[in-house]
């Protein structure tokens, strides 16, 4: 008889966040999850940062200015440690999904002010949190206020599909992130992408749709591009001027969410700038079918000639040594703990 592979359904979302409100954006992703696991999709991935949203404002106003210090204020304020309330939530919603979710969040660490990362989250159909990966490399404007992360939160995670993985934005065209990926053997990946590209290059969905063909091509994987979109709320708190405000509401800057397949096909998609879910299902046997025509991470490659070494260990920038007061040194995979308080508490 063999081995079985399966259909799975699979959904995209696309909605705009509730701008830099955390609690409320976590609401709507929570039931917007419920609502793809209710139309039986196990595999739903959310756009990028979208709890609780990207850092759009760097497109349309200076770095340093009165409204983009406010603003990324309250982007700190407003993000996400991992764990805490937040995923508690959204791992319950996975859990009456019966889904893996991919989730885009601005990561915070604890007891931390200022340091922040652009990181998907995914959580198991039990509601735990397999892991996260932090991007690699903040594009743009997201470099004034997002660190990258290291080697610890990347590759892909084991599923009842087998191995999937996810990458964020830009890192869905890097080279080598692609091959190591490919290379670990992912049959569904997600990409998340934010709510519209910078105003002097091409729309966003015309990258996305270039490079979700791309990694299927390359990786015979079904690929889910969720995308972010603009609403109301994020054109007021953004106070543009008249240009930018032009392009935020020209429907082809944002939007643009589609599924692909193992053949470069695309299956679902791609939407407008509206606000929905995309759902496809997958026939994991068709990625079996291409790869026996080209696997670049086996038949179809020549190691002796082409190798990628990936570094998994994640640098550990402050440790105490020989304190007896200090709590015991994080491992590596953990947040680090609080600095011990070494002045005495001032009485009132």
């Amino acid at each position: 008889m063999g081995d079985e592979y399966g259909t799975v359904k699979v959904a995209a979302v696309q909605a705009a966040s509730v701008f830099l409100d955390r609690e409320a954006s976590v609401e709507k992703a929570c039931r917007l999850i419920r609502e793809a696991g209710r139309n039986g999709a196990r595999v739903i991935g959310f756009p990028e940062g979208f709890i609780p949203a990207h850092p759009v404002w760097y497109h349309h106003h200076a770095a340093t200015g009165t409204l983009a210090n406010k603003l990324a204020v309250e982007l700190f304020k407003n993000s996400v440690e991992i764990p805490g309330p937040q995923t508690d939530a959204l791992g319950r919603a996975a859990r009456d999904a019966n889904a893996y979710v991919v989730m885009g969040v601005c990561e915070k660490l604890p007891n931390t002010t200022g340091t922040m990362f652009n990181t998907q989250i995914y959580f198991g159909p039990d509601g735990s949190i397999i892991r996260k990966h932090q991007k690699i490399m903040p594009t743009v404007g997201e470099r004034i206020v997002h660190m990258g992360g290291y080697g610890d939160t990347f590759g892909a995670f084991q599923s009842e599909f087998g191995p999937m993985s996810g990458l964020i934005c830009g890192e869905n065209s890097n080279p080598l992130a692609v091959f190591s990926l490919i290379a670990e053997g992912t049959r569904i990946h997600v990409m998340s992408w934010p709510n519209h590209f910078p105003t002097s290059g091409d729309p966003l969905r015309n990258r996305v749709a270039i490079d979700s063909q791309a990694f299927a091509q390359m990786s015979k994987a079904f690929v889910i591009s969720a995308c972010g979109t603009v609403d109301e709320r994020m054109i007021e708190m953004l106070k543009p001027g008249p240009e930018a405000e032009k392009f935020l509401r020209n429907p082809d800057c944002c939007g643009g969410t589609l599924i692909v397949d193992p053949l470069s096909r695309v299956i679902a998609g791609p939407m407008g700038a509206e606000e929905g879910i995309l759902y496809a299902e997958c026939n994991l046997d068709l990625g079996i079918q291409m790869k026996l025509r080209h696997d670049f991470a086996g038949h179809y490659n020549r190691p002796d000639i082409f190798q990628v070494h990936v570094n998994r260990a994640a640098p550990q920038l402050y440790r105490v040594h020989n304190d007896p007061e200090a709590l015991e040194a994080p491992r590596s995979d953990e947040l680090p703990a609080p600095p011990r308080q070494l002045t005495p508490p001032i009485d009132e």
